[in-house]
């Protein structure tokens, strides 16, 4: 008994696009629930990059400060402690090439500042 060549043709196609569709479907529920751990994670740890501008001792974390927001007073500061020293860090910038173009600026008052993530 001969198979007709078209016919097993046929067959071979359609076996084929069924495992590729299952195959897709599983892939994209994979996808979709990395994207989903992605997001829960960037809403609990941020993402992004922000400009450190010092580290040291906490008063004169909050000189710079001080003399930070009088000169970009638009851009928001914010100060941690990790031990054994205090950082500042300024702006809030979604990638590192925004982050880049605002150090430059920066850097012209303060030497010592450069871009961390967040």
């Amino acid at each position: 008994m001969k198979i007709n060549p078209i016919i097993l043709s046929f067959l071979v196609i359609l076996f084929i696009g069924v495992h590729s569709a299952n195959s897709q479907t599983t892939k994209n529920k994979e996808i979709t629930d990395l994207i989903q751990k992605k997001r829960a994670y960037n809403k609990k740890n941020g993402f992004g990059f922000r400009i450190q501008l010092d580290n040291g001792l906490e008063r004169v974390i909050k000189t710079t400060k001080s003399k930070f927001a009088l000169e970009h007073p638009t851009i928001k500061t914010y100060i941690k402690y990790e031990s054994p020293e205090w950082k500042i860090q300024v702006g809030d910038y979604k990638t590192r090439l925004e982050a880049d173009k605002a150090l430059i600026d920066i850097k012209l008052k303060f030497k010592s500042a450069i871009v961390v993530p967040r």
